[in-house]
């Protein structure tokens, strides 16, 4: 669905990713893993978009988007829940919801606003709150129900655990295996990585602005020692 190849982006004249390549197919879960600084967000701030490649392509279906904007990329059905959430706080969470409410780009509407609700229930208790008012577990609620809503075929979720409470944690976990198993693809981010790779059929490793570990995801939990040691953990 989407591919990344010899992808180098710089900020300034600090060289932060170098050469990378990233496949990821339809109807599959990808993790990216790696330590802090080593290139991950910039990654996928350089496929939505948000930060234009020095060289290398990024291809959707086969065709060229390298520089697109990101509001041209989310129209190829891509949902991006960014780390730090990115609500807008003077609007309520209903209206956070309905405003990015439309159509796949193949005219689906699986994710309505009722499957929504249903999917965090929390969520429905809090629909006139400002989004300055809620937790942060509802925050990340409220962030990845707002891409849902627009039906992705691909969600990016980066760091959506970072910061919460263990049950709220749990939640999302529970969410994001509930995305998969619809057939929706995702590429997730996340600092517990066997939580990634027990919730993903193919996972990467970045190193300093390469990557330096691939595989199936169950294969890499079977052996998890160069994992934890690229990690340093």
């Amino acid at each position: 669905m989407l591919s990344v190849e010899g992808l180098n982006t710089y900020y300034g004249d600090s060289h932060i990713l170098r050469g990378v390549d990233v496949q990821l197919p339809a109807a599959t879960s990808v993790g990216l893993l790696g330590r802090n600084g080593m290139g991950k967000t910039t990654l996928i701030r350089s496929l939505m978009g948000y930060v234009r490649p020095a060289s290398g392509r990024v291809q959707a279906e086969g065709r060229d988007v390298t520089g697109w904007t990101p509001e041209k990329m989310a129209r190829l059905g891509i949902g991006y829940v960014p780390e730090g959430r990115g609500i807008f706080p003077n609007l309520s969470v209903r209206e956070n919801l309905v405003m990015s409410a439309r159509p796949g780009p193949d005219g689906q509407r699986a994710w309505t606003f009722e499957r929504v609700m249903s999917t965090f229930p929390r969520l429905a208790e809090r629909l006139s709150h400002g989004g300055q008012q809620l937790s942060g577990g509802e925050q990340q609620m409220l962030s990845i129900g707002r891409a849902l809503m627009t039906n992705p075929r691909l969600l990016i979720l980066d760091e959506a655990t970072e910061g919460l409470a263990p049950l709220v944690v749990a939640e999302i976990w529970r969410v994001i295996g509930e995305i998969r198993a619809t057939g929706i693809s995702t590429l997730i981010v996340d600092r517990d990585w066997r939580k990634v790779l027990g919730h993903t059929d193919q996972a990467v490793v970045m190193e300093k602005g390469l990557i330096v570990l691939k595989g199936q995801s169950s294969a890499l939990l079977a052996e998890p020692a160069q994992v934890s040691e690229l990690l340093g953990v």
